[in-house]
């Protein structure tokens, strides 16, 4: 295993000319190998090489199932009695979901952070105070498109396009199918919209996005930077022309298989 450290990650980071540029990024501790100062060594170096970081900072804890609600909405209504036992209510000092990793979750605990208070997808920052305003309760995706505007980028540390978050936004410019979910606060439950669908098949973009792509080694893992407009546009491009593009292939897939099914209805509304 690589021992890396803050120096040698803050200089791959600087070959990406990052460093007037609002980053949005998703990150994974572990792909680096040793990491000397762990995730805070991670993000000093990745705060020392842009304007602005923006990280998800989802708690997906939150999340109730009711026992109905819209059809062909991706899931299972009264499936999880259990899970709605163990839902937790959202308050902002909340930790951000395991399956985020590390490096958010150390991101959100800075003195300097701001947070948003959506209780599903909260977006975290530093001098992002502009995109987080961008979040409301019906556009939880919101902070992506004012990214956008600003000639943001997406900084990918260690992982791939499966984590992402950028091609959801993506997917609802494209006319894809969204979901409603619902979340538990202290004092109610909340109808939450726009939710994304599944991303285990995101990784299909990485070939259409190659030449939009700067790509650094550090320490065992590759960072990837890619300006999030050109992002947009690829993977709208992509749906545009294929709908079914970028869906996973797990025939038991409940938010793919609604985004199936709702293509087929558009295509007989069509005829």
């Amino acid at each position: 295993m690589v021992t890396i450290t803050f120096t040698d990650l803050r200089t791959s980071l600087f070959k990406l000319g990052l460093s007037h540029m609002p980053v949005i990024a998703h990150a994974s501790l572990s792909a680096f190998g040793e990491v000397v100062g762990g995730a805070d060594a991670v993000l000093r170096a990745t705060l020392d090489s842009v304007w602005a970081l923006v990280m998800p900072t989802f708690t997906y804890a939150t999340m109730i199932t009711p026992g109905v609600g819209p059809l062909n909405n991706g899931i299972t209504y009264g499936a999880e009695v259990d899970l709605n036992c163990m839902a937790e209510p959202f308050k902002p000092d909340m930790p951000a979901d395991k399956q985020m990793g590390i490096v958010p979750e150390t991101f959100r605990r800075q003195s300097r952070t701001k947070r948003t208070s959506h209780p599903i997808q909260s977006f975290a920052g530093i001098y992002a105070d502009k995109f987080l305003a961008a979040q409301t309760l019906q556009n939880p995706l919101g902070p992506i498109g004012a990214l956008a505007e600003a000639d943001a980028w997406v900084l990918l540390l260690g992982v791939d396009h499966t984590v992402n978050t950028s091609i959801h936004y993506a997917e609802k410019l494209a006319g894809r199918k969204q979901f409603t979910r619902w979340a538990l606060l202290p004092d109610r439950i909340v109808e939450c919209p726009g939710f994304p669908g599944d991303s285990a098949g995101f990784d299909a973009i990485a070939s259409d996005m190659i030449h939009l792509t700067r790509s650094v080694k550090a320490g065992d893992a590759t960072i990837q930077a890619m300006p999030l407009r050109g992002l947009i546009q690829v993977v709208s491009d992509r749906i545009k022309a294929d709908p079914l593009a970028l869906l996973c292939q797990r025939q038991d897939c409940p938010r793919c298989n609604a985004v199936r099914e709702s293509v087929s209805e558009g295509m007989r509304d069509v005829k």
